[in-house]
């Protein structure tokens, strides 16, 4: 009699707490596995090699990382890795970071003459107790790790470095021309959600600036029971909202990933007397392999493969018509 009453109890316990489930929670027989999705037109190739990985029942962590190394050294893709744009110095310096279903973490910041600033990343979270290294420190740990040293100023960026600094104003500006990164979620086999993010930040920024795509919580973030996002835009910003992780609290709370990343650009909106010079955009991946984004201005797309295909996606916007 006792045991049908402590059973009688936890199962009234269990139905209580299981009617007060957000609505991400009670949504677990409609989830869709694997995907990935990326930002921008090079999301695509960079998804062709996530998917190798997931494909093949491969980690959602593994995924990100073989992903983003595609435009990290793709020297057409110019704000990412080699090639990337210099700063007002006329060096290439990259950020990146990485986060797993674990809430395990790594990140580079301010780091040069290394072409896959996301593997030192993972070194980073793997192999210290640390979460962001920076600038001389990163180099140096990235040199032991054995990555190799290389120039990743081409030929073309150094091109267009000359050309701005004949014209160059006293402070780079960054507006909706000036910005871009990639960011890439996925969800894998087992149900796990990983991130990645990597950029070689604003065109011509002041030497030593560092974005938001380095930082956890502010360009990327992943909670393995909710959902994951990153960002692309002016990185000030989501470093002053903690904008990837305000997106999968919003999710957290039952909005979809679109209206999760559609709120968080009002909410920055809301803040900015002048948020139409600038480009924020959001893109999230909830638990149910849902996504969406949303940004400021149009012309933000994202990538997306799943066992349907590879599609291009148009983001809805603040400032345009809503898709």
């Amino acid at each position: 009699m006792h045991n049908r009453r402590e059973f009688l109890k936890l199962s009234a316990l269990l139905g209580l707490a299981a009617s007060g489930l957000p609505q991400w929670a009670k949504a677990s027989a409609k989830v869709s596995k694997p995907v990935v999705v990326s930002t921008w037109e090079h999301g695509q190739p960079a998804n062709a090699a996530a998917w190798q990985v997931l494909s093949a029942q491969g980690s959602a962590l593994d995924a990100v990382e073989a992903g983003v190394r595609v435009p990290e050294a793709d020297p057409l893709v110019r704000t990412v890795g080699l090639g990337g744009y210099p700063d007002a110095s006329g060096k290439v310096t990259l950020d990146a970071c990485i986060m797993d279903h674990q809430m395990n973490c790594g990140a580079v910041a301010c780091l040069q003459d290394i072409k896959h600033p996301i593997s030192v990343a993972r070194k980073v979270m793997e192999q210290t107790p640390h979460v962001l290294l920076v600038g001389e420190g990163a180099k140096a740990f990235a040199l032991e790790q054995g990555f190799t040293e290389e120039n990743l100023l081409t030929s073309q960026a150094k091109a267009d470095w000359l050309a701005w600094r004949e014209g160059q104003k006293a402070t780079p500006q960054i507006n909706i021309e000036n910005h871009d990164t990639i960011g890439m979620l996925a969800l894998d086999t087992m149900g796990n959600l990983s991130g990645a993010c990597t950029t070689s930040g604003a065109a011509y920024k002041l030497p030593g600036r560092v974005g938001d795509s380095p930082i956890i919580g502010a360009g990327l973030y992943v909670d393995n029971q909710v959902g994951a996002a990153t960002a692309t835009g002016m990185g000030e910003l989501m470093i002053k909202t903690v904008g990837c992780h305000l997106v999968v609290e919003l999710m957290a709370q039952g909005l979809t990933p679109q209206q999760a990343c559609q709120k968080a650009v009002e909410r920055i909106a809301a803040r900015l007397g002048d948020y139409q010079a600038y480009q924020v955009g959001f893109l999230a991946l909830n638990k149910q392999g849902q996504s969406g984004a949303f940004c400021i201005h149009p012309g933000f797309n994202y990538a997306l493969q799943d066992n349907s295909g590879s599609k291009l996606l148009d983001s809805a916007s603040l400032l345009g018509a809503k898709v």
